[in-house]
C-alpha cells in the first residue's frame, strides 16, 4: 500500500524576495534528513551523524576544532558570545549588526553582554573603528571589551576578505580579546569570494564561528564552531542553558552534513548570488530605481517611490530597509530562478509606470 503526501497549504510556486529564510528546505537536505531516520541512536548528540559532522568541520577547519550543533541563528550567537565573556565583558560590534538590532536584545536580556554599537560604512567594522571604542582598562565602572564580532556576508549585503577579517584578529588577539564571526550567510560570502571555511575562517583568526545552515537551505540548523578551545568554557553547558540542545541531534547534524560534507553550501550560495545579480542587471538602468552599490552578495538595497514599493508589495514580498529613505532590501535565496527574477522586474516596470501617469 502506498501512503500518499497531504496537500500543502500554500503555493508551492510562489516566491518572493523578503528574505532566504523564506525558502523551503533543499532537496538534498531533505533527502539527509529521511535518511537519518529509523531505528534508535543516542540522544543529545551522541549519535553517529553529530560525530561524523565534527570529522567533516575539522578537515576543513583544524583537529583541535569543536563543534556544537544548535537550532537557530540566535541561540548560535548569545552561546558562542556567553562562551567567550565574563559577567563583566563587553562586545565590540556594528550598529547594523544581527546581534544589536535584530535578535531582540538576546544578547543582553539572556547572556547579559553589553554590545558597544559602532556606527560604520557599509556595515563593516575596522581595526580603526574598532579604536573609536573607549576601552578604559580596568575600571570598574565601564564594562571591559572582550569580542569584536563581525557578520559575513554583512546586513548590508557586504563582504569582509580574509584579509580584512585578518586585520581585526590580529588587533583583537593583540589586546587580549577574541574574534566571533557571525556565519548566518557565510555559503554567500565564501561563494562571492571564491574561498573555503578554512581561508574565510581558520586561516584569518576567527575564535568563534556561528555557522549558518538555514540560509544555504536547512530545515533549521546552524552550528557554534570554536577554533580556540583554549579560550572558551563551559559550551557544553552554556547550550543547553540557552536551549539549544537537541535531543533528536542527529537530524540537525544531518543537515549541516548534507551542506558542508561537499559543496553543496557554496553551491546554494553561489546560485542565490547569481539570481541577485541578475536582478542587479535588470533594473541598474530603469529611471525611478537608484542602487547605491552593486550586490556584493544575494542582497540589493534599492531606493523606490514609497508608493511604486507599496504597490509591488501587494504582488512580492520584500521590506523596508529605511522609510524615511525608500530603501527597500530584496534577498535571493537558494531557490529562487531566473522566472522569479525577470517576473519581479517586469511588475517593478508596470508599478514605475503607473505611478507616473
Amino acid at each position: 500500500m502506498t501512503e500518499s503526501l497531504p496537500s500543502p497549504l500554500h503555493d508551492r510556486e510562489t516566491r518572493g524576495f523578503a528574505s532566504d529564510n523564506y525558502a523551503g528546505i533543499h532537496p538534498e537536505v531533505l533527502a539527509a534528513i529521511a535518511a537519518a531516520n529509523g531505528g534508535h541512536q543516542v540522544a543529545y548528540g551522541e549519535d553517529v551523524y553529530t560525530a561524523r559532522l565534527q570529522e567533516v568541520l575539522r578537515e576543513q577547519l583544524g583537529e583541535h576544532i569543536e563543534v556544537f550543533p544548535v537550532f537557530n541563528g540566535t541561540g548560535a550567537n548569545v552561546t558562542a558570545l556567553q562562551a567567550a565573556t565574563d559577567r563583566w565583558e563587553s562586545v565590540i560590534c556594528t550598529a547594523s549588526a544581527h546581534i544589536h538590532v535584530d535578535e531582540c536584545a538576546a544578547p543582553e536580556k539572556v547572556a547579559g553582554i553589553k554590545l558597544h554599537a559602532v556606527d560604520t560604512p557599509a556595515g563593516k567594522l575596522t581595526p580603526e573603528l574598532v579604536d573609536t571604542v573607549p576601552l578604559r582598562a580596568g575600571d570598574e565602572h565601564w564594562p571591559q571589551v572582550k569580542v569584536v564580532s563581525i557578520t559575513n556576508s554583512t546586513e548590508m549585503g557586504t563582504l569582509y576578505t580574509p584579509a580584512e577579517i585578518r586585520a581585526l584578529a590580529d588587533q583583537a588577539h593583540a589586546r587580549g580579546w577574541l574574534l566571533h564571526l557571525d556565519g548566518a550567510r557565510i555559503a554567500n560570502a565564501a561563494a562571492a569570494l571564491g574561498v573555503g571555511l578554512r581561508e574565510l575562517v581558520a586561516d584569518t583568526g576567527v575564535d568563534l564561528l556561528s555557522l549558518g545552515g538555514t540560509k544555504a537551505g536547512a530545515m533549521l540548523a546552524e552550528a557554534v564552531v570554536v577554533l580556540s578551545p583554549e579560550k572558551v568554557r563551559g559550551m557544553p553547558y552554556l547550550r543547553k542553558q540557552s536551549m539549544q540542545l537537541a535531543s533528536k541531534m542527529r537530524f540537525v547534524s544531518a543537515q549541516l552534513l548534507a551542506l558542508f560534507e561537499d559543496d553543496l553550501w557554496l553551491r546554494t550560495g553561489g546560485h542565490a548570488n547569481a539570481m541577485a545579480q541578475r536582478m542587479y542587471d535588470a533594473v541598474r538602468d530603469i529611471k525611478g530605481v537608484e542602487l547605491p552599490h552593486e550586490p556584493q552578495a544575494n542582497a540589493l538595497f534599492p531606493i523606490l517611490p514609497r508608493e511604486v514599493s507599496l504597490a509591488l508589495m501587494e504582488r512580492f514580498r520584500f521590506y523596508f530597509w529605511d522609510e524615511t529613505t525608500g530603501q527597500v532590501r530584496w534577498m535571493c535565496a537558494w531557490d529562487t530562478i531566473e522566472g522569479d527574477v525577470d517576473a519581479f522586474v517586469a511588475a517593478l516596470r508596470e508599478e514605475l509606470d503607473r505611478a507616473k501617469g
